[in-house]
């Protein structure tokens, strides 16, 4: 199974985009992995919301291919612990045939289209975090998963 992390405009935080880079480097020994990053949408000022929802929606469907398992970083999604979150992913190396993507859309979430194409949601935390470090922190998490499974020493309980 593959792993792409979809998500809208570039890190703009040096800080943020080294542990990226860090923690994407380590997770390409485990498996596949990919990090897809969506262009900014441009002009958005003259845009509602719903307006700029529905165009992040289309270049996102856009990205994905017949097949792919969607799992979008919503707040409202399942929450986990990170062993729970390695379970999680090791069952889903057995189930999904072709490509895991999960997906961080923009700064008012998701559009419809993408809620309706999405396998299911999942939440890392009922706090809030800037779309900078939510990236940080899920490949951060993906690689604690991956060496929980593993049975290496990153993890404690």
């Amino acid at each position: 199974m593959k792993i792409q992390f979809t998500v809208i405009g570039k890190t703009n935080q040096d800080f943020v985009q080294k542990g990226l880079d860090e923690f994407c480097n380590r997770l390409k020994h485990y498996m596949p992995f990919e990090l897809d990053i969506i262009p900014d949408i441009k002009n958005t000022k003259s845009l509602s919301q719903e307006q700029q929802k529905e165009k992040e929606g289309e270049l996102i469907l856009k990205n994905m291919q017949s097949g792919d398992y969607i799992v979008l970083l919503d707040e409202r999604g399942k929450e986990f612990t990170s062993l729970q979150f390695a379970d999680y992913i090791e069952k889903k190396t057995h189930t999904v045939n072709k490509k895991m993507v999960f997906v961080i859309g923009g700064p008012y979430g998701f559009s419809k289209k993408v809620y309706e194409m999405a396998s299911e949601k999942i939440s890392l935390s009922k706090m809030t975090f800037s779309h900078q470090m939510i990236r940080l922190i899920f490949v951060e998490q993906l690689y604690r998963a991956m060496t929980i499974l593993n049975n290496e020493p990153y993890h404690h309980e």
